[in-house]
């Protein structure tokens, strides 16, 4: 874990969301897919608390990160609107990771395929999670991303580069109308018990994925977004209730097996 000044090199707007790469002059430490970053946010003098976010990608190259933030709250709203040039400090990276394939294993529970679903702002962590899939493990992952609208589906570009994509939307502007448990692409999937599914977004889209996955016996991770504060288990504000008791969210997660929840 590093605490370093960054540089914001380049910023992309949508309509709800904003793009921010951000390099620093200290070489990345090992980044996982899954994992977030608390940052400091100077300009809002209202706001004390560090920012959790995701780790939308990383150019490990160029020390180079991705954050996909969304304007919930003046801090994310300022952040949202730095100016180019802008340095932001950040405590990265934070939390467990989604499970990866193992190498050096041979074993017939390794996972062969993966499903990534995501809605809304939850799409952040899986661009990273395919990227990582099919450079290192030469496995092109299925993206199911959802959204209310087209405008709430952004980087589609960058997830066609790692695998295929289905989209869904509650209002029919784009790919096939409802939410993503109502995908026809879902069909297919049921059957392949060497699928690995892996979710992030809003709570009751998860638990719908969750009740899915299990329904069809495949195993399913979600990244919880409970409110955090400090990132590193102290203040207990993200606490979960789990099968191994109350767990932080922050610090034994945000990657949880469904399994673990009492959902």
């Amino acid at each position: 874990m590093i605490i370093s000044d960054f540089t914001l090199v380049e910023i992309q707007k949508w309509t709800k969301v904003s793009l921010l790469k951000l390099q620093c002059e200290e070489r990345l430490p090992n980044i996982l897919p899954g994992q977030f970053v608390q940052v400091r946010i100077d300009q809002s003098p209202s706001t004390y608390l560090r920012r959790p976010i995701s780790v939308h990608n990383v150019i490990p190259e160029n020390n180079e990160i991705w954050l996909l933030v969304q304007k919930v709250g003046k801090g994310t709203e300022t952040l949202c609107e730095l100016p180019v040039g802008s340095i932001v400090n950040i405590v990265l990276p934070l939390g467990n990771s989604f499970t990866l394939p193992c190498l050096r294993c041979s074993c017939q529970a390794q996972p062969t395929d993966y499903l990534l679903v995501g809605g809304g702002v939850g799409i952040a962590p899986l661009l990273y999670f395919g990227k990582v899939l099919q450079t290192q493990y030469n496995i092109r992952p299925t993206f199911l991303l959802g959204g209310r609208s087209q405008s709430d589906l952004v980087q589609i570009d960058s997830f066609q580069m790692y695998g295929d994509v289905y989209t869904t939307t509650e209002d029919g502007s784009a790919g096939e109308k409802g939410f993503v448990t109502n995908h026809s692409v879902l069909e297919q999937m049921t059957a392949n018990k060497g699928l690995q599914v892996c979710c992030c977004g809003p709570k009751p889209m998860m638990m719908a994925v969750a009740k899915w996955a299990y329904a069809a016996h495949l195993n399913c991770e979600v990244s919880l977004e409970n409110m955090m504060a400090c990132g590193l288990g102290a203040c207990l504000c993200c606490v979960e209730k789990t099968t191994e008791g109350h767990l932080c969210v922050c610090k034994d997660g945000p990657v949880f097996n469904i399994n673990q929840l009492l959902w």
